[in-house]
């Protein structure tokens, strides 16, 4: 028996772990109590990798569809890995050959992926050495509304000052609910616990959100209820009070500022007592949080996917970062800050400097963290020029994580090919021709490169494969590297010893880092300084003139259709009805779904939330079918009655509905419905600056089913 350092891969802290095992078996995972900085952390979904693990529904073998596409359920027969390599690369070659070149291929990462620090490169390379620029991902389903923001304001999309939690005052918290799901793009231990500390020590933290989340509690601060899709109005009351009032630092703004006119003409428009209606919030609460925010000794900001996944989540975001600098709280201790650790994050990041617009079959687009709007998958399969003929999805599950559940699998059924590599069979392999296993996280070597900028206390960590893959399961990069091989194309197994570390070697050098060197230290991991705050503005801008650019120009149409958004908010019916998105603790997305704790009895159901007096109003009582409508879909839902939600606001939890995956023994017991068919999609579905998915505060009916 032995006992191997290791981390989990399935969300963003990446907490560290210790594995025991006998020979090549696993037989425990349990938190990693003497890590140097998490002491312990991990939550119940890292553990439970133990089960994805043994699971006996995972792939095994490389299997090919031997019935009809569009004919479920899929059937296939094992096939040799040279048998499907060769035929893959054969029917590629074919595509690539045609009118559309290389964007007759398109890919879509899975979250999975991201934290793949192999792989993820592996990937991105093949698309950009078969010249594609059809690349999807989750990241417009969860976060590219930051990315967008950043690169306007800060020069870089890999930027985003985290709050410094020990030293604050003041914690402002959009969107997010931490002791469930933890924080994106803001990796610390015991996020909730940190969140406690503050009011512990005399400090004040509001969590704004449409449902009174389980993070908002006596110890953990106060929750202000917001109607769903407005925080970009409250944001800009709350700019438009201090501006009026206190001022904006006019030292900090000369210092490190520019176009500061620009934002102050903005939210002038939206004072406190116009915002209050639509918002929920009083115009007189509005005033006092700005007031008390401006005049903290220190006061910090957070936002995650409530706001993000609105239909102004890159404004929101924007007026964010606003609030803190022009209180005088962007790279402050006890503010928001960049931290570094393995280097610059923008260093490590994908701006290539080059114009990233082109024209595609949907209209003029750029990506945004490498990925084109989801949403769009649909239309450039379906576009009448160039379509899209190959798809390779590679650990993701698009047919349940983007909008438009049906849309999507009719299109991926009039492709010419599919591949996906995965772990487990989906939803999406149900319309593959070939499906390939991969590995899991334990069965692969690995560095945790997805926190750097992110942690306020920065470490790097190693880790060895804890055992080898089972079976023929295969890493994701060299299955990718054997496609590129038979195709003729440069591949890393061209060389007589590839090592697909070498790149990430190079990476970490900055830091004086080796791989080597982690493998030799306490825990792998390498402890390293936290930076200043001030070197926020230091070292970390990437705009041409080194300030933070207040009102960019680039965003001009969207304020515009701000101002627009909010005309239409005030005409609404006052008694409909917006969906938005209830996280859980036993699933990540729609990862997990075949684990014992994912068929818990409301799992199972996936119920519609409601409010109890919105159900009253209705005639409905707990327990009774519903059906939940809107101009983009239906489904029908179990209805559960939910307290801490506003009135006006109902809720689902996204990523179930694996009726139709028979694969997964547990998962299609327990399918639950997919909420994503009551989403927009397609064109003008997304925002425009972010290729972000309209995901939540979406009008929807509900009736007796």
């Amino acid at each position: 028996m032995k006992s191997v350092h290791t981390f989990c891969r399935i969300c963003e802290p990446l907490c560290p772990m210790i594995a025991d095992v006998d020979g090549d078996k696993l037989v425990a995972l349990r938190p990693n109590r003497e890590h140097p900085v998490y002491q312990g952390f991990c939550c119940n979904k890292g553990l439970a990798m133990d089960e994805v693990h043994r699971d006996p529904d995972r792939l095994n073998v490389p299997l090919k569809r031997i019935n009809a596409k569009g004919e479920l359920p899929a059937r296939f027969e094992p096939v040799s890995w040279d048998e499907a390599i060769d035929d893959i690369a054969r029917r590629l070659n074919t595509i690539r050959a045609g009118d559309a070149g290389g964007d007759g291929i398109a890919f879509y990462r899975g979250n999975p992926l991201s934290f793949n620090s192999v792989g993820v490169r592996a990937l991105a390379a093949f698309a950009g050495k078969l010249g594609s620029r059809m690349c999807f991902g989750p990241t417009t389903q969860d976060c590219s509304n930051k990315m967008a923001a950043s690169e306007a304001m800060f020069g870089h999309q890999m930027l985003h000052p985290i709050p410094d939690l020990e030293h604050t005052d003041y914690f402002l918290n959009f969107g997010s609910n931490p002791k469930v799901s933890k924080l994106s793009l803001f990796h610390t231990p015991h996020p909730h616990e940190r969140i406690r500390e503050v009011v512990r020590r005399g400090g004040t933290v509001v969590h704004v959100n449409p449902r009174h989340v389980e993070s908002a509690t006596p110890a953990t601060g106060d929750h202000l209820p917001i109607r769903p899709d407005t925080d970009v109005y409250l944001l800009a009351a709350m700019l438009n009070e201090i501006h009026r009032n206190a001022g904006f630092r006019e030292d900090v703004l000369a210092a490190h500022a520019i176009n500061a006119e620009g934002l102050a003409q903005f939210v002038q428009h939206y004072p406190a007592s116009r915002v209050a209606e639509v918002t929920g919030v009083p115009a007189s609460q509005i005033e006092t949080m700005a007031r008390e925010f401006s005049q903290a000794r220190a006061a910090s900001v957070y936002m995650s996917t409530g706001v993000n996944m609105g239909r102004q989540g890159t404004i929101a975001y924007w007026l964010l970062m606003m609030l803190s600098l022009v209180t005088g709280n962007l790279g402050r201790r006890g503010g928001n800050f960049v931290t570094e650790g393995f280097g610059p994050p923008a260093k490590l990041g994908i701006d290539s400097g080059a114009d990233p617009w082109f024209d595609s079959g949907a209209g003029r687009l750029r990506h945004i963290a490498g990925c084109l709007p989801g949403t769009l998958l649909p239309d450039m399969i379906g576009a009448k020029a160039k379509p899209v003929k190959a798809l390779i999805v590679v650990s993701g599950n698009p047919v349940l994580s983007i909008p438009g559940e049906e849309r999507l699998r009719v299109a991926l059924d009039t492709l010419d090919l599919l591949v996906a590599i995965d772990i487990y069979p989906s939803a999406t392999t149900e319309h593959a021709d070939y499906v390939l296993p991969g590995v899991d996280m334990l069965e692969r070597r690995d560095i945790n490169l997805v926190n750097n900028g992110f942690q306020p206390q920065p470490f790097a960590q190693y880790t060895a494969a804890v055992v080898p893959p089972a079976a023929e399961r295969r890493e994701e990069w060299r299955t990718i590297a054997a496609i590129e091989k038979a195709m003729g194309l440069p591949s890393l197994l061209d060389e007589a010893e590839p090592d697909p570390f070498d790149e990430v070697d190079t990476l970490i050098q900055a830091a004086g880092l080796s791989i080597g060197a982690l493998r030799e230290m306490p825990h792998n991991t390498c402890v390293m300084p936290v930076p200043e705050p001030a070197d926020t503005f230091v070292r970390s801008l990437k705009t041409n003139a080194r300030k933070i650019d207040c009102c960019p120009r680039t965003f001009e149409p969207a304020l515009e259709r701000t101002h627009a958004i909010f005309t239409e908010l005030k005409a609404e019916d006052a008694g409909g009805l917006k969906l938005i998105s209830r996280r859980t603790i036993h699933m990540h997305n729609s990862w997990l779904s075949n684990v014992k704790a994912a068929a818990r009895p409301a799992a199972i159901r996936n119920p519609l939330w409601m409010h109890p007096d919105d159900a009253a109003a209705r005639g409905l009582n707990e327990g009774v079918s519903v059906r939940v409508h809107n101009a983009f879909g239906s489904l029908v839902a179990d209805l559960e009655f939910d307290g801490t939600l506003m009135r006006g606001v109902v809720a689902m939890t996204h990523g179930r509905g694996n009726d139709r995956t028979p694969g997964l023994r547990i998962a299609s017991r327990s399918p639950g419905v997919n909420v994503n068919r009551l989403l927009p999609a397609g064109p003008g579905s997304f925002e425009d600056l972010s290729n972000q998915a309209f995901m939540t505060g979406v009008p929807v009916d509900v009736e007796r089913a």
